[in-house]
């Protein structure tokens, strides 16, 4: 394809995709509906795999919903090409970190290949590892040694290194994580010098917001060290650089840390009362970005991010619905382990 064709598809491709996003109203209507009616909204937006009785086919919910991610990436991906293709490719990557983890958390308790494998996320034509070769590693020492000779050799090594130092598998997993967002970033600056503020800007709001985040939980939920805190944070040029993390990461309390964030991030979590409330309130702020990407006239490969981004978000909070209704929780409850604010644009 041409260039010009190449954006004309996605564009178009981006545009009809955005048909299937929920509206707050609708998804806050599936909660309190019963379980022909829940049906019924699924099938209409073409999520019936995602139905309750969908799940007698074998797959997690989990799996059913990142597949229905990845066959939407694949789709979108087709005619482009380089730093673009790869790019919106390694987005799904984190899926295939998640199974990573998995597999070392089960070589850590001692858990049969078997029960290992059928956990993992399928991949599909984005896996780039052999899921069934490493399930069977001797332990997760050498499961990590095969790691470092695969495609993820940077994130994996780098992890190791930070596990080798404090024999703690949150660390890491706190290490792979970093890994992973830092190899996105990189991937994404070449990417924001050509197509400029809107690819830039959902970038920023999702590194930045993942950075506080995790700063918070690190020094206040888990008690780490402001030195380890700040080693295990994404390297990043945003509005949240490296030197202003660090200055956060000394300070003792949360509310000291939101005091002293940029202007319009104060602003934006004035009266948050805790860690949750924090990130619903980052969430939200991102979702609105991503929305006034895709609904505005910005290039094509930013418009199909930020409703990659959407759409995930959509699916994670149907994701909280359906195990709701499934549990038996009331609709408060529901709504209450949601946390999703209404998306307003101004």
């Amino acid at each position: 394809m041409t260039p010009a064709s190449t954006d004309a598809y996605l564009d178009t491709r981006v545009s009809l995709f955005a048909g299937r996003l929920w509206p707050d109203a609708a998804l806050d209507a599936l909660i309190d509906a019963d379980d022909a009616a829940v049906a019924g909204g699924l099938a209409h937006k073409g999520l019936s795999m995602l139905a309750p009785q969908a799940e007698q086919a074998g797959a997690s919910l989990e799996q059913r919903i990142v597949a229905q991610i990845l066959d939407e990436t694949r789709v979108l991906i087709r005619p482009l090409a380089g730093e673009a293709r790869d790019f919106l490719s390694f987005w799904t990557a984190r899926f295939e970190m998640s199974n990573v983890k998995a597999l070392l958390r089960s070589k850590m308790n001692g858990e049969r290949a078997a029960a290992a494998l059928a956990r993992l996320v399928p991949m599909g034509a984005f896996g780039r590892l052999d899921g069934e070769a490493l399930a069977h590693a001797e332990d997760a020492g050498e499961l990590l040694r095969r790691l470092e000779a695969g495609p993820y050799a940077g994130i994996v090594r780098h992890a190791r290194r930070a596990f080798e130092q404090s024999r703690d598998p949150f660390v890491l997993d706190a290490a792979l994580d970093q890994g992973y967002y830092e190899g996105l970033v990189a991937r994404a600056q070449p990417l924001e010098a050509r197509f400029g503020a809107p690819l830039r800007g959902l970038m920023a709001a999702l590194v930045d917001r993942i950075n506080l985040v995790w700063l918070l939980r690190y020094r206040f939920n888990y008690g780490l060290p402001p030195a380890q805190v700040y080693y295990l944070l994404i390297g990043a040029r945003y509005d949240l650089p490296g030197a202003r993390l660090r200055e956060l990461a000394q300070l003792g309390a949360l509310p000291a840390v939101l005091a002293a964030l940029p202007a319009p991030w104060r602003a934006r979590l004035t009266g948050a009362r805790d860690i949750p409330d924090v990130f619903a309130r980052m969430e939200r702020a991102g979702a609105e970005q991503a929305l006034r990407v895709l609904r505005g006239h910005a290039p094509p490969l930013a418009r199909a991010f930020a409703y990659l981004i959407l759409r995930e978000r959509d699916l994670r909070a149907l994701r909280a619905v359906l195990r709701g209704h499934r549990l038996g929780l009331g609709a408060a409850d529901i709504r209450l382990a949601l946390q999703r604010a209404p998306v307003r644009l101004h």
